[in-house]
This record gives C-alpha cells, structure tokens and sequence, in this order.
C-alpha cells in the first residue's frame, strides 16, 4: 500500500497528493516544497502522510522536495504584497489593448518566477499580446486563466446572505452538483433571488441537509395523504422536516400537529378512506 501526503496551495483550494519519502513525520500545517506542473510552489500540508489503497493511486506521486525555509516564506509572502500591484497594472493593460475580458486576481508562485492571472470573459479573448506586454513588465512566466463565475466567487470571497464568508472561500475544496430539485426537496421559495449565492448560481448550501430530508421525508406520510390519529382521522397538510412532524386536518376541520409515532394503524386501504371522504362532503 502506498504512502501520501496532501498538501494545500490555498485556503479552501484543492489537495493534491504527493509522495512523502524522506518525510513521513510531516504534520498538517507543516509547509513544504514540491515541484508542480507549473515549477516549483510552497504549499501547506492539509493531510498527515497515510497508507491508500493500491487502486487509489494513479500513475507516478511526485515527490516532497524540501521542507519550506523561513526565507521561503518570507519571500512567499513578499510576492503575495506584490499581487495587488500587479492586478491593477494587468487592469491599466487590458484597457489600453480594449480587450473584452476582466481580470479578477494575479497570484505569485512562492519565489515570483511564475505570475498568474485569473479573467473571466463572455467569449475566447486574444491575449497573446498582451502576456508578452505582462512578461516584460514583471520579468516572470505569465499565465492567463479564464475561470465561471463560481470560480470568480471563490478567488475573489465576500460574505453571504448568511453573513458568513462564502462557503467556496473559506472551506470547500471543490464545487458540488447543486440542482433545483433540492430546493424542492426542502420546501424553499423557488424564487432566484432566495436560492441563488453571489455568483448567480444556486446556494452551494442548499447541498448539505438534502439528505436528511430525503431521509426524513422517506418516513414520513406525504401531504395529501390520510391518515388516522388519536384525536380521528384527517388529511395530511404539512411536513415539517427539522421537527420530524405533521399537520393534520381532521374531518372536524380542525389542524393538529403531530409527530409519526402519534399516528395510529390504519388497515383500511388509503383509496377507499378517500373515497369515503369525498361521498361525505
């Protein structure tokens, strides 16, 4: 069984998995070196070295170069000062070129040989002009990203409508499906402006409880349906998934709220209890 380790370039950004031989005391939070598609980059250990399935390892683990040095820090943070500079000189650029596109962040590898600049755009952009313009402006390999709007979010961060810093931001490595059946599955407003993050999208959280109301919803009766309690029988109105409970409406007109083991035993078949209520009314 092979070992790796997983080492973080950002907050909330992917781990990638690297070969840790030579350096199996690694901790999470230590920072290395490692060389990467893009060269060499500082990064954060975000999983301790751990054994993994043959199955789970495809092709050949780079390996840790070194463990970062205080001087590899300070000169990654020295470049990460420089990143504001460089985005409003990438933006002086773009304007003088009249091209259709708008950067959104520049980020240094850990040492300045590697410059990198994020941009979204409605179509391809012709850049060629202008990375040669940028690399003889900061004397560094220029790479230009164009990334969705759900990337734009994550790159950029903010607050959400909960207040707290977007979940893409400060946690989430990558983006999960999130599909508007969820929405539907816990009873929200369907309305694009209450189901919908800063990026247009819909609400990454919308994600996380639709299992347990599927869950929950799977025991429960569904609205619409009869059922038979201690007070008599009536007709189920609404779920309320959190408290695990039901609304009743009894035949006396009157609405109860119950939980599931409140209801009682009905052997009648629920086709014929409803077409006895409809002859009633």
């Amino acid at each position: 069984m092979p070992e790796v380790v997983g080492v973080r370039f950002r907050q909330a950004g992917k781990i990638y998995y690297f070969a840790p031989t030579g350096f199996e005391d690694l901790k999470v939070g230590d920072y290395v070196v490692v060389d990467t598609a893009r060269g060499e980059d500082v990064g954060r250990v975000a999983v301790a070295p751990k054994r993994v399935a043959d199955g789970e390892v495809v092709g050949q683990l780079k390996g840790i170069l070194r463990r970062a040095e205080p001087w590899d820090l300070l000169q990654m943070q020295h470049f990460r000062d420089r990143e504001e500079r460089a985005l409003e000189k990438c933006h002086q650029k773009i304007a003088e070129y009249g091209l259709p596109m708008k950067v959104i962040k520049a980020e240094y590898n850990f040492d300045g040989t590697r410059l990198v600049f994020y941009f979204t755009a409605e179509k391809r952009v012709d850049f060629r002009k202008l990375v040669k313009e940028l690399a003889k402006t900061f004397r560094s390999r220029i790479e230009l990203k164009q990334v969705g709007v759900r990337d734009e979010a994550k790159l950029i961060g903010d607050l959400g409508r909960c207040g707290r810093p977007l979940c893409c931001a400060s946690h989430l490595c990558e983006f999960n499906p999130v599909s508007i059946k969820m929405a539907k599955q816990q009873n929200l407003p369907l309305s694009p402006m209450e189901i919908s993050g800063l990026c247009g999208r819909l609400l990454c959280c919308l994600a996380y409880e639709n299992d347990y109301y599927a869950e929950v919803k799977k025991m429960l009766p569904k609205v619409g349906d009869v059922v038979v309690t201690s007070h008599g029988s009536g007709k189920v109105t609404g779920i309320n998934v959190l408290k695990e409970t039901l609304s009743v409406e009894l035949d006396s007109e009157a609405t109860i709220e119950i939980t599931a083991e409140e209801l009682k035993t009905d052997k009648e078949p629920t086709g014929r209890r409803r077409r006895r209520r409809r002859r009633r009314r």
